[in-house]
């Protein structure tokens, strides 16, 4: 009977996009869009996209977890603050659509999340690109296992039609077989892999530190102001994309060296007191895992004091999500931290301090040692203000753009941001 169920709503979830579609006079074959998919990546990726095309001087379209974007004007459902998530239900993308062909859109640059792909809810659009970022434990609440996730994101690709570019992370164990048996042209980016089966985007990094990435793309000089290794795999599938639209990479490369960062991606701010502050986004195992090695590479410990520039780490993991994660994350910021400090994300239905118990499931005593137990997040952030001395580095994840936190049905500003500058005036 629930296979029935669930075959029934993927054929009304398809249903749905095909008369949303005709109802708006196919608004998407009007537009080139190129899909993002992946575990992490996906939102850098396709605003970087989003904005490198701007510059260019055309109207483009962003549809992302951050925002939705026409032209330079912030989107909403219904009272033009709504964001409807990762991809938007069918009948309301269709109604984007519309809109940003309204604009006089030229570009779309979409986040496509595996959750759209069961649904049917990119169903019949036609992606002139899809990019691959990578493949790491997530949504195992709503994927049965990692393969069915995989599979997921495979259907993206499967779907492209066969002139469509499909640009993968060759570096990703997934990356290569992601491609299998689909009918686009199939291209492949990364820094240590090379591919004799299709054309390759190659990088090397020449220089990592606080200012931000210095590399070459095919033996291009390239500028950035992002930080870390993650960010210089996202700037390369950029690039590699840029090229695959035929845009003019000249003026792509002198942009790259002015662009910014999406918001609640590796924000930064130094206190009063001397103490670097860090929010991100990063609420997965594998990003939280690469924000940590970004500190690392970029402010390496400097003597073997257990005083020198401590990293306090505070985060969460999200209420009704996966739970395989949790014990996963917790063991991960405790390994990486001198001190971490566990809190709430966003713990909706659920209770974040039982949520922050299963975070300590697979910690050894050693680990325990470093751990802070502080549900209210609001109260974790100012104490690891109170902690945090010259030289040290405060990592606040998981929340990063959000600007709310949602406990049980009540969705109340909060912002980490805003909370770490109110936390260190309100102690100066």
């Amino acid at each position: 009977m629930q296979i029935l169920i669930k075959k029934l709503k993927i054929i009304w979830w398809r249903i749905k996009s095909v008369v949303a579609q005709y109802y708006y006079s196919y608004p998407a074959n009007k537009l080139k869009i190129v899909g993002v998919t992946g575990t992490s990546g996906k939102t850098t990726t396709a605003t970087l996209l989003y904005k490198i095309t701007k510059e260019l001087g055309y109207k483009v379209g962003l549809i992302g977890t951050n925002e939705i974007l026409i032209d330079g004007e912030k989107f909403g459902v219904d009272d033009g603050k709504d964001q409807p998530g990762t991809t938007p239900d069918s009948v309301i993308l269709t109604k984007i659509f519309s809109k940003m062909v309204g604009y006089g859109c030229e570009y779309v640059f979409m986040e496509v999340s595996s959750h759209s792909m069961v649904q049917n809810r990119v169903a019949g659009i036609k992606f002139i690109g899809g990019i691959f970022t990578n493949l790491s434990q997530d949504h195992l609440d709503y994927h049965k296992d990692m393969e069915d996730y995989f599979q997921a994101k495979k259907k993206f690709f499967q779907m492209l039609p066969p002139r469509a570019f499909a640009l993968t992370n060759a570096d990703d164990k997934n990356g290569l077989r992601i491609l299998e048996g689909i009918k686009a042209h199939k291209f492949s980016y990364g820094f240590n892999h090379k591919s004799d089966l299709w054309p390759e985007f190659h990088g090397e990094i020449n220089k990592l530190n606080f200012d931000g990435l210095e590399m070459a793309f095919n033996k291009i000089d390239i500028k950035s102001k992002l930080l870390g290794k993650f960010n210089a795999y996202n700037l390369l599938a950029v690039w590699s994309a840029c090229s695959l639209l035929d845009f003019d990479m000249n003026r792509v490369n002198k942009i790259l060296e002015t662009i910014e960062p999406p918001a609640g991606r590796f924000q930064h701010f130094t206190s009063p007191s001397g103490v670097l502050v860090i929010v991100d986004y990063a609420h997965k195992p594998d990003a939280l895992e690469k924000i940590f090695s970004a500190m690392k590479e970029i402010f390496p410990k400097e003597g073997n004091s257990s005083e020198a520039n401590k990293l306090i780490s505070v985060f969460g993991c999200g209420g009704d999500r996966d739970p395989y994660k949790r014990p996963i994350m917790g063991k991960i910021g405790a390994m990486n931290s001198d001190i971490a400090i566990f809190t709430s994300d966003n713990p909706r239905s659920e209770d974040s301090e039982k949520i922050i118990e299963q975070m300590k499931t697979n910690l050894s005593n050693k680990d325990l040692k470093k751990v802070k137990t502080i549900s209210n997040r609001r109260e974790a952030i100012l104490e690891a203000v109170k902690i945090a001395k010259s030289g040290d580095i405060i990592l606040c994840a998981g929340k990063g753009h959000e600007d709310y936190q949602i406990i049980k049905d009540v969705k109340s500003h909060f912002d980490d941001m805003e909370e770490f500058r109110k936390a260190y005036s309100t102690i100066l």
